[in-house]
């Protein structure tokens, strides 16, 4: 094993690799893995026993440990056959990332996971010539307790692919570093825990290993300044409701909002076929997306596993936000279920709205978070859904939903307000309200509703003329 690292100040280019899709490669036909890759700087790698530090206002890192390639020699448009006689050394790497869904850059990722110490490596590093690359072997630790146990023959591509694939675009030189994240998914770190990684050949002679690369999660005291465009928690960047505002619309009724919407010429924006699960709750907040496909077997295996968008969506929801679920309108099978309630319970979200169906619904409901769903079903996610993909436009109950639009509910139904409306329909609909009780009021003395409701002039004046003089 070498232990001094292969590079003078800092490894070259650090590629992360991905697989959307694998079919059999096997003789007969086939197409290999679909590979996809993203890259991190150099300045994010780290060596072991260092820390990685989380930035005020998000809570947990994503872990996503792997087997790591180091190029010893050059490799510009090589074959597979000669693909592994260019890795010089196979270590441990990580690919550490913000997990809050608004600290990533949307497709680059560039602010999420490029952060200094996001990509530790080591701490010892294997010669590639004395391992087989299909009998590696990778084990991750948190807090000392195993966690994870994957192999490189469960890997849906072979390093030889990785590396002459990427040899066809770009030139892999010496000390550039591939790190494949391991098939069982990633892991949750929060401040304070302690994650190992090692890497190791246990077939091989003398069983060669990296070593135990450890990295503990840190907070960063100096929060970040989004006046330069920094990233900062997910609701500052969405734009949270002020207090006034959500006041205004806690005490405005669904109905009266979506008439003014109506006014505003926005009639496709209430959510139907949806019921609350308990009656009588009322909510305001801001949109956060979770959409569902429909199942499909070798979708649901890649997608539906470990920690998925599901999950995610569940762990990073914050205070006031009320997470939307595009489930198709399929009852057939829950979309959520108590363990998940009390998740976003605990993270103060303001409510739950899915157009599929909810499991445990009185376990649920006793865990007070306002839920509207379409239907209760006892049987699980991956009977009718494949959890794909969050934070982006959806559909729900026939509305459109964006991340950050304006989400109200009560006894009537389940409202969708564009943010910059927010304000306006609220006081509208307020002053409506107000009418509407002076209205009832003369109703009930005995007036007539032909002219009253709604007023014609004279009792327009008059209605005015009261107001005038509260």
């Amino acid at each position: 094993m070498k232990t001094d690292v292969p590079w003078e100040k800092h490894p070259g280019k650090i590629i992360t690799v991905r697989a959307d899709r694998a079919v059999s490669t096997q003789e007969g036909g086939g197409h290999p893995a679909r590979l996809t890759y993203s890259l991190k700087p150099s300045s994010s790698a780290a060596t072991s026993g260092g820390q990685a530090a989380i930035p005020p206002g998000i809570e947990q890192l994503t872990c996503e440990p792997g087997i790591t390639l180091v190029m010893g020699a050059t490799a510009r448009s090589v074959s597979r056959a000669e693909a592994w006689s260019r890795v010089g050394w196979v270590t441990a790497g990580v690919d550490l990332g913000l997990s809050e869904p608004g600290a990533n850059d949307d497709v680059s990722l560039l602010r999420s996971r490029g952060r200094d110490g996001f990509t530790p490596l080591g701490p010892g590093f294997v010669a590639a010539g004395e391992v087989d690359p299909s009998g590696l072997r990778v084990r991750t630790w948190v807090n000392g307790q195993l966690v994870q146990e994957d192999t490189s023959a469960a890997l849906p591509f072979g390093f030889d692919q990785v590396v002459a694939d990427l040899s066809q675009h770009l030139t892999l030189e010496p000390g550039d570093v591939i790190i494949a994240p391991s098939t069982a998914g990633s892991v949750l770190l929060e401040p304070g825990s302690m994650v190992a990684v090692e890497v190791d050949a246990p077939e091989a002679s003398g069983a060669p290993t990296s070593g135990a690369l450890r990295t503990t999660v840190t907070h960063q005291d100096t929060p970040l300044d989004p006046t330069v465009g920094s990233l900062s928690t997910y609701p500052a960047n969405l734009g949270t409701l002020r207090p006034e505002v959500r006041e205004k619309l806690a005490m405005a009724p669904v109905a009266g909002l979506s008439a003014q919407l109506r006014k505003r010429g926005l009639e496709n924006v209430f959510i139907d076929g949806l019921r609350p699960l308990t009656p009588g709750q009322s909510f305001v907040g801001t949109a956060r997306t979770l959409r569902f496909v429909p199942n499909r077997e070798d979708l649901f295996k890649k997608h539906g596993a470990g920690y998925n968008a599901q999950k995610r969506a569940f762990d990073s929801v914050a205070q006031g936000e009320v997470l939307v679920i595009e489930a198709r309108g399929e009852t057939g099978s829950a979309t959520l279920g108590d363990v998940l309630a009390i998740r976003a319970w605990a993270r103060g979200a303001a409510a739950i709205v899915t157009d599929g169906g909810v499991r445990d619904s009185a376990a649920v409901a006793a865990v007070g978070i306002p839920v509207h769903y379409a239907g209760p079903h006892p049987a699980v996610l991956g009977r009718k859904h494949v959890p794909w993909d969050a934070d982006l436009t959806i559909a729900c109950g026939g509305a459109t939903v964006q991340p950050g639009d304006v989400i109200v509910g009560d006894a009537d139904g389940v409202i969708v307000i564009p943010p910059a409306l927010a304000e306006e329909v609220a006081d509208a609909a307020l002053a409506q309200e107000d009418e509407d009780a002076w209205i009832a009021e003369q109703v009930k003395a005995g007036h007539p509703v032909d002219g009253l409701f709604p007023m014609n002039p004279e009792w327009r004046a008059r209605y005015e003329e009261w107001r005038a003089s509260r």
